[in-house]
C-alpha cells in the first residue's frame, strides 16, 4: 500500500486482502475503480484554488498512480491546466512550500562525480524516458532553481495519461545548478542547492557528466531536455542528438505542434503548402524553430533550399531580416532576405522594414506570432492580409495571454470570420455569425506524449527531425477543421490519447525508415503500440 505503482487502496480484493494481510487496514467495503474516482473527484471540486488542486492531484499521483491516471483521463480538460500548464508555473515558484515526499531525482552539482551512484537511487529500475531540466526558463516565469523538477513531474505525467507511457517507467529529473533567483536564495524554505548558478564551461562539462551517466546507467532511454535557456538549450541538443535517443521539447516539439496546426489550416484553405507566404512576427530560438520545420516542410513538398527560404519574412524589434543586416545570428541569417528585392520598399530612418511593411507588400497567407509583444496583430495589419487572401492562417503564439499577439475573437471580426486561428495560450470558443468557433492551443502535449510512445514502440535509437516532422504531418491530418471549417485546427483534448496512436505510428514507420529502428510491418507497429499503451486499471499484484 505504501508503493504508488501497485496500491489499490479500497480496491484491493478480499483474496488480496488475505494474502498481503490487509484486513483492518483498510475499512470492510471494497470499492470499485469507478466508486474511488467519484470520490476523489469530489474532493478535488472541494479545494479552493488552483494551487490546493495542483497539490492535492501530486498527493494522489504518490498514493495511488492507477487511480490519479484514471481520474485525469475522465477529466481531462479540466484537469491538464492544473497538472500541468498554467498552474505548474506556481507550484514551481513554491516548490520547497509545497514539498511533500520524494519524486525524481535531485542531481546537484557538488555531487558531480557521483552521477551514476545518485541514477542507481531511481525507484525502479527500468525506464523509458527521463525528462530533465535545470530550472532556469521555467515557462514564463524565468529561473526556479531546484523548484524547475515541477516540470518533469508534470510533462512525465502527461507522457503516461496521454502516450500511455508507464508511470513506473518514467523519470523526472532536476540538474541542480544553482539558482541566480534572488529571491529563491534568500527563501529560508528553499531546498536547492544555495548557490549563484554554474556556467561556462563548468556548466557544459557537468552537462557531459549526466548523459555519460545515463549511457553508463540507461543506455536505451529517450532524454527528453526541456526548459533550459536559450544559450544552452540548441548547442546541448546539437551536441547530443547524434549520440543518444534525445530531443529538446521547446526547440522541436513546438515547432512540430505548431506546423500541425498550419497543415491543418492549409488543408482548409486549399491552397498547397508550397505556395504559402510565411510571415513572422518575432526571430527568436523559438520563432527559428518553428521556420525550420516549416521549411523542411516546403522541401518535402518539392521546393528546393532556396525557394523554400524565399518563402519566410521574419520580423524582429529591428525589423525585417534582410541581407544588408549585421546583427544576424547563423540561424537567423537563413531567413534573410535579399535586400536587392526590398530597394523600392518604405523604411524608417534607420533603415527597418516593420510587421505592416511587409504585410503590405506581399500576399502573406500565413502570420505567426512569436514575439512576446502583446497586442502586436494590429487591426489595421490584419485587415490587410485579410484583403488579400480568402482565409488567412493567423496563430498568435507567445505565452501567456497578456503577451498575445492578437486575441481570437478581435481576428475573427477584422476579417469576418474568416481567420483560421491557432494560439500559444488557451483562449474560450468564440461566437460568431451564430457558430461556435473553438480556438485551437498550440500545446505541445500533442506531440511529445505520443512521440514518445512512437519511440518506445518501434524501438528506435535516435530522434530525427524527420520523425517530429511526420509527428506534425500525422497531426495535421487529424485537424476537425478538415471536415467542418467551423472546427478547431488541432484535436479536442478529450480525443488526444487516439490522436496519439496514429501520431506514434507515423513515428515509428518514419523511423524505420530512417534506419533508426528496426523494421516492421506497418500492422506489427500498430499492435506494438497498442501494446504498449498502458492503461490506468488495476491487475493482479505480484508477490
Amino acid at each position: 500500500m505504501s508503493d504508488p505503482a501497485f496500491n489499490k487502496g479500497t480496491a484491493f480484493s478480499i483474496q488480496e486482502r488475505d494474502r498481503f494481510g490487509l484486513h483492518g487496514l483498510l475499512p470492510p467495503h471494497i470499492e470499485s475503480l469507478d466508486e474511488q474516482v467519484q470520490r476523489v473527484y469530489e474532493a478535488y471540486q472541494r479545494k479552493d484554488d488552483d494551487l490546493e488542486r495542483h497539490i492535492y492531484l501530486r498527493a494522489l499521483q504518490d498514493t495511488n498512480e492507477v487511480l490519479f491516471y484514471r481520474l485525469l483521463l475522465e477529466h481531462i480538460e479540466e484537469m491538464l491546466p492544473i497538472v500541468y500548464t498554467p498552474v505548474v508555473g506556481q507550484a514551481c515558484q513554491l516548490f520547497s512550500h509545497i514539498y511533500r515526499r520524494p519524486r525524481g531525482l535531485f542531481i546537484s552539482y557538488p555531487m558531480r562525480d557521483s552521477i551514476g551512484a545518485l541514477l542507481r537511487s531511481r525507484p525502479y529500475s527500468d525506464v523509458d524516458v527521463i525528462v530533465v531540466t535545470d530550472g532556469e526558463r521555467i515557462l514564463g516565469i524565468g529561473d526556479q532553481g531546484a523548484g524547475g523538477l515541477g516540470i518533469p513531474i508534470g510533462k512525465l505525467s502527461l507522457y503516461t495519461l496521454i502516450g500511455g507511457i508507464r508511470p513506473e517507467r518514467t523519470l523526472p529529473i532536476v540538474l541542480d545548478v544553482g539558482t541566480n533567483n534572488a529571491e529563491r536564495l534568500k527563501d529560508p524554505e528553499y531546498i536547492g542547492w544555495r548557490h549563484e548558478r554554474i556556467s561556462g564551461q563548468a556548466y557544459f562539462d557537468f552537462i557531459d557528466q549526466f548523459v555519460k551517466a545515463v549511457q553508463q546507467e540507461l543506455p536505451q532511454v529517450c532524454l527528453q531536455w526541456e526548459d533550459f535557456a536559450t544559450p544552452h538549450a540548441r548547442p546541448i541538443l546539437e551536441r547530443y542528438a547524434s549520440k543518444l535517443l534525445t530531443f529538446n521539447d521547446d526547440i522541436q516539439g513546438t515547432a512540430a505542434v505548431a506546423l500541425g496546426a498550419v497543415m491543418g489550416a492549409v488543408g482548409v484553405t486549399g491552397k498547397p503548402l508550397h505556395e504559402q507566404q510565411i510571415v513572422f512576427l518575432g526571430a527568436g530560438s523559438a520563432a527559428v524553430g518553428v521556420a525550420d520545420y516549416l521549411r523542411a516542410a516546403l522541401v518535402q513538398d518539392g521546393l528546393s533550399e532556396a525557394e523554400a527560404r524565399q518563402r519566410f519574412w521574419m520580423v524582429d524589434k529591428d525589423g525585417l531580416l534582410h541581407s544588408d543586416r549585421h546583427d544576424l545570428s547563423p540561424e537567423q541569417q537563413v531567413y534573410a532576405q535579399d535586400s536587392a528585392k526590398l530597394l523600392n520598399w518604405p523604411k524608417t530612418a534607420q533603415g527597418a522594414i516593420g510587421l505592416a511593411d511587409v504585410i503590405q507588400q506581399i500576399e502573406a497567407t500565413i502570420l505567426i506570432g512569436l514575439s512576446t509583444v502583446g497586442g502586436a496583430f494590429k487591426e489595421p495589419i490584419v485587415r490587410e492580409m485579410a484583403s488579400k487572401v480568402d482565409r488567412p492562417v493567423i496563430l498568435p503564439l507567445s505565452n501567456p495571454t497578456s503577451r498575445s499577439e492578437a486575441c481570437p475573437e478581435d481576428l475573427l471580426r477584422w476579417t469576418n470570420g474568416r481567420a483560421l486561428v491557432a494560439t500559444g495560450s488557451p483562449y474560450a470558443p468564440v461566437v460568431w455569425d451564430g457558430r461556435t468557433i473553438p480556438i485551437a492551443q498550440c500545446n505541445n502535449v500533442f506531440i511529445f506524449p505520443a512521440v514518445g510512445l512512437g519511440v518506445v514502440a518501434s524501438k528506435a535509437t535516435r530522434v530525427t527531425d524527420g520523425m517530429m516532422l511526420a509527428a506534425a504531418r500525422a497531426l495535421g491530418e487529424h485537424s476537425p477543421a478538415l471536415k467542418d471549417t467551423a472546427g478547431s485546427l488541432l484535436p479536442p483534448l478529450s480525443e488526444v490519447r487516439s490522436v496519439a496512436r496514429a501520431i506514434a505510428e507515423a513515428v515509428g514507420m518514419e523511423a524505420q525508415r530512417a534506419g533508426v529502428a528496426p523494421v516492421t510491418t506497418r500492422p506489427e507497429l500498430i499492435a506494438r503500440i497498442e501494446a504498449s499503451q498502458w492503461l490506468p486499471e488495476y491487475g493482479p499484484v505480484a508477490d
